[in-house]
């Protein structure tokens, strides 16, 4: 059984990566797109041309760039929980809901987020940690023989 899946309402359908930075950049522009993305190819030399060779490169890194594209540049609703799950180019957007103007976005309201998610993310690691004191030493495998 096949289902027919119309891709057509999706704001990503056509648009090439290279379209897509091109747009968010010439919004955004690059301090604004790492203050909220915290991704490194749009901090050190950004360049549309250096950021699409990245994004082709990391899927992690695009998928975060589309959703951003989507949610943020396309003003769209939220994803529901069963398309969240899905890649930003394989989500179906409801007939209903259109894209609207860009969210006004500012370099202070994403360095503010940056330093949420920093510290969100030590309180995470500090949670993580081993319990105890010293970590505990494996056991040596290489016997007498490794010895020289």
């Amino acid at each position: 059984m096949t289902i027919d899946v119309n891709y057509q309402n999706n704001p990503l359908h056509g648009v090439s990566l290279k379209t897509l930075v091109t747009e968010l950049a010439n919004h955004y522009g690059f301090k604004i797109l790492h203050a909220y993305l915290n991704i490194n190819c749009f901090a050190t030399n950004p360049s549309v041309e250096s950021s699409v060779k990245f994004l082709k490169k990391t899927d992690w890194a695009r998928e975060k760039v589309e959703a951003f594209y989507l949610y943020q540049f396309k003003s769209l609703p939220r994803a529901s929980a069963e398309q969240f799950e899905l890649p930003p180019r394989d989500r179906i957007i409801p007939a209903d809901q259109m894209p609207g103007p860009p969210a006004e976005l500012s370099l202070e309201d994403g360095e503010r987020l940056r330093e949420k998610r920093a510290r969100k993310a030590a309180l995470h690691d500090r949670a993580a940690a081993p319990r105890g004191g010293a970590a505990r030493r494996l056991p040596d495998t290489a016997g007498a023989s490794g010895a020289a």
